[in-house]
Formats: C-alpha cells, sequence, structure tokens
C-alpha cells in the first residue's frame, strides 16, 4: 500500500521533476540549472532542490555560494534568486562548513538530512520543483526517491553521455537507451564553452546566449515538458 502524501510544504507545488543519471559527471547538475532557468523564463515559478550530496554544485551554478538560509515558522526558508521570487534554492551546500567538500557521513544521517529537505523547505507556491539527486543508485539517491514518492512526482529526467565507449563525441547512446527503455527521448544538448564559463560565474546561459545550439536544445526540452504537463492540479 502506498503512503499518501501528509499537506505540508509541498501542498503548494503543481510538478515534480527529479533528475537523475547513472554516474557523476555526465552533466546532471548542469541539465538541473538550465531546465530550471528555461522553466522561468518560459513564465514559471521554479524551485531547485539540490540533496546531490557527493558535491553540492547548484549553488555555485547559480552565484549563490555563501548565501545564508534560515529558519521560518514552516521550516527553512529557501533562497530567492531574483527580485520577483519566481526561482528559488535550497542546496544541502548552504549547510556545509566546506561546499566544495562531499559529505562523508554514514549512510542513516545522509538519508535523515534528505528526508529532512523534502518535508522542511517552506516553498509555497510553485509550478515546478526541480530536484538535482545523487548520481547512481546510492542509499541517498533511494532515500529521496523515496521521500519524495507520497508526493506523486511528475516525471524523471535521465542525463547521459551519449557514448556506448569511449569516444566522447559518439553518438545516439542516449537515444538508443531511451528506445530501449521505452521513454521518450527529449534531445541532445551540444557542449559549448560559454555555457561552461555561465555556469562558471553563476551567470544566466538561457538569457545571454539565445543564439547558441544549445540554447535551442534546453529550451526545446523544456517546451517538451511543458507541453506534456497538464495545466492544472490533479
Amino acid at each position: 500500500m502506498e503512503a499518501a502524501a501528509e499537506p505540508g510544504n509541498l501542498a503548494g507545488i503543481r510538478h515534480i521533476i527529479l533528475v537523475l543519471s547513472g554516474k557523476g559527471g555526465v552533466g546532471k547538475s548542469t541539465i538541473s540549472t538550465e531546465l530550471a532557468l528555461a522553466l522561468r523564463h518560459a513564465g514559471k515559478k521554479v524551485g531547485i532542490l539540490d540533496v546531490d550530496l557527493c558535491g553540492p554544485s547548484i549553488p555555485r551554478m547559480f552565484g549563490a555560494q555563501g548565501r545564508a538560509v534560515h529558519q521560518c515558522d514552516r521550516g527553512w526558508a529557501p533562497v530567492f534568486l531574483d527580485r520577483e521570487q519566481s526561482i528559488s534554492l535550497m542546496s544541502v551546500g548552504f549547510l556545509l562548513e566546506k561546499p566544495d567538500e562531499a559529505v562523508v557521513w554514514r549512510g542513516p544521517k545522509k538519508n535523515a538530512l534528505i528526508k529532512q529537505f523534502v518535508s522542511d523547505v517552506a516553498w509555497g507556491e510553485l509550478d515546478y520543483l526541480v530536484v538535482d539527486t545523487p548520481p547512481g543508485t546510492s542509499d541517498e539517491h533511494m532515500a529521496t526517491i523515496e521521500a519524495l514518492r507520497p508526493y506523486q512526482p511528475l516525471g524523471a529526467l535521465m542525463v547521459t553521455t551519449p557514448q556506448e565507449c569511449t569516444s566522447v563525441f559518439s553518438r545516439g547512446g542516449g537515444e538508443e537507451l531511451a528506445r530501449l527503455a521505452g521513454v521518450p527521448f527529449l534531445g541532445s544538448v551540444p557542449l559549448d564553452p560559454e555555457l561552461t564559463r555561465s555556469l562558471e560565474e553563476g551567470h544566466d546561459f538561457i538569457r545571454e546566449f539565445p543564439g547558441s545550439p544549445t540554447f535551442a536544445a534546453l529550451t526545446s526540452i523544456a517546451r517538451r515538458i511543458l507541453d506534456a504537463t497538464p495545466t492544472c492540479l490533479p
């Protein structure tokens, strides 16, 4: 029997999207960041929940390192990234003394933190919550899935590099994986040095480089998600 979601801080979120990867270093956090920005530029109110305890990089990608989180009457208040409060962020990196280092806690402590993140962040009203999960299928990764299951996530976006063997410039691996799994293939995002630079400097690539093929790929993925999303709460 499935657990029912209790009313709380996720009650005002219309759709939850998990971003997954089979291993680290394939661009999962990059896609999480750019998907959130693309949805925001489409007029949606977006939150990003960073539970990648292996190396929480989302604050750096948004230029939000060192921002302080504080308690409110409903739990932790997220960090708002713009004056309009159209995009908000919560990351384990805000709670670490050295946010660039991986968490080396034992499994139960990690799992408890993830469950607290899911339940205790006061997001308010959001159209989308993008969840940047840990890579692979570790205990904390499974804890994230289980903690969010009662809230019926919209779906998961799997990020992978295109090669089947070793060549980083090969093609088709992700599309073939989607075909074998029987799930939609949302698109390929080409490498762009400007995207890397934007992430390192905490800039908004979606706004600054609309002529890039990478911009077209990212916005196309966001549009496919928007087109597949119900327009009202179930």
